[in-house]
């Protein structure tokens, strides 16, 4: 018998939202261990809410998440436009963060992590920037700096969030790069993507959103022609006046 594939997530008619409207819809899936999977969709397809839902940031309106990764082995690195980079702090500190979760929020750093802080700004390319504060790098320095705050994370499951996005082309292949990496190492790997030749050339399952699920199998299977244009009939058809779901408490257990 074959080595048995254990699932991270599982989505058991599973709907997210705000104010109890919602965003995503009655989705059913299983994310396996070790996936590389993208989250395609047009704009307001409900990506993002999905993401943070996987997080712990949003609670589900109905049905469940189920999965086997405690919070701790978890890294999330949100969109770009929702990183405060006013914040008075250098990189270092930023990347230093990424220990955190195994020092304490109030814990010491020793020699070793000294050593893995230089290891992880050396890995994204960022010698040399560890005095700089945030509010002064380019946009890719800074997606790097948070690229560097992720490897400290050791995370078994990483969800991005439009990682990519207005970066150049140098930047996105090294961070590319990088995220291979991660998943050759056995991690899992969800990220939210917008273009469509780089979820083909590097991510192997694809899950079409349009509120709810589209398609969900092998990327070449899901970005066609048809269900593009399907997700975005759906999107366009969606009722935002649609009556919001019955709050937690009213719900059948």
């Amino acid at each position: 018998m074959g080595n048995v594939v254990r699932n991270v997530l599982a989505f058991r008619n599973l709907t997210l939202g705000y104010d109890r409207h919602p965003a995503v819809h009655h989705l059913e899936g299983e994310v396996p261990e070790g996936d590389m999977l993208a989250i395609c969709g047009p704009n307001g397809a409900g990506k993002s809410t999905l993401l943070k839902g996987i997080a712990g940031v949003l609670t589900p309106l109905t049905g469940r998440i189920e999965g086997h990764v405690p919070a701790r082995e978890i890294a999330y690195l949100p969109q770009a436009a929702e990183v405060d980079r006013s914040f008075p702090i250098d990189v270092y500190d930023l990347v230093s963060m990424g220990l955190w979760r195994r020092a304490g929020l109030f814990g010491g750093i020793n020699r070793a992590d000294r050593a893995r802080i230089e290891q992880a700004l050396a890995a994204v390319g960022l010698e040399g920037f560890e005095a700089r504060p945030i509010g002064t790098l380019s946009g890719g320095q800074m997606q790097r700096a948070l690229f560097a705050r992720l490897l400290l994370q050791d995370a078994r499951l990483l969800l991005l969030d439009e990682p990519f996005t207005a970066l150049d082309a140098g930047t996105i292949t090294d961070l590319t790069a990088l995220v291979k990496r991660w998943n050759g190492e056995g991690r899992t790997v969800i990220a939210v993507l917008h273009d469509f030749e780089l979820v083909r050339g590097h991510f192997p399952r694809t899950l079409l959103l349009a509120r709810e699920a589209v398609a969900w199998g092998a990327t070449g299977e899901v970005l066609t022609s048809h269900n593009l244009a399907e997700a975005r009939r759906m999107c366009e058809a969606w009722d935002e006046d649609a009556p919001a779901c019955a709050p937690a408490s009213r719900r059948a257990a």
